[in-house]
């Protein structure tokens, strides 16, 4: 059991982005309204999803992983995330590629400070601040999986 949460815990890590600052200068964000709504639906809809379990959190990860890649993904192990964005972070990263990725997304890459809990049958078993990337392609909001580093 104690090595099935080290690793859950090294994927919440992964998924906070458990490196150092993000790189560049935090700028606010000109998002219409309507751009703004879709990132908070967006990250309302992973934890209610969470709070539906980890088979359809798992599901709405898989549909909303950014389309170039789709091929990679991870298994939370039942776990779920729960994830709480601090808005007035909220930045342009347009340098920013997924690690181990020379090529940056397609769309408009944001960064967002956070604050992720990973969940095991409704028990909190960790939590950790970090950033995550979100993407704008084509007016939706695409993420990327937790293994990739956020």
């Amino acid at each position: 059991m104690a090595e099935r949460i080290a690793v859950l815990l090294i994927s919440l890590a992964l998924l906070a982005g458990c490196g150092g600052p993000v790189a560049g200068t935090a700028k606010p964000v000109q998002l219409t309204d309507g751009d703004r709504a879709k990132f908070k639906e967006f990250y309302e809809r992973l934890n209610k999803a969470g709070d539906e379990g980890a088979s359809q959190q798992q599901k709405l990860l898989k549909d909303t992983q950014h389309p170039d890649f789709r091929q990679k993904s991870c298994d939370l192990r039942g776990a779920t995330i729960k994830v709480e964005p601090t808005w007035s972070t909220l930045r342009m990263d347009a340098d920013w590629a997924p690690p181990g990725e020379k090529a940056h997304p397609r769309g408009h890459v944001y960064v967002v400070a956070v604050t992720v809990t990973l969940r095991q049958e409704d028990q909190a078993i960790g939590s950790q601040i970090g950033s995550m990337h979100v993407v704008m392609l084509d007016d939706e909001v695409y993420g990327f999986a937790p293994c990739l580093g956020g």
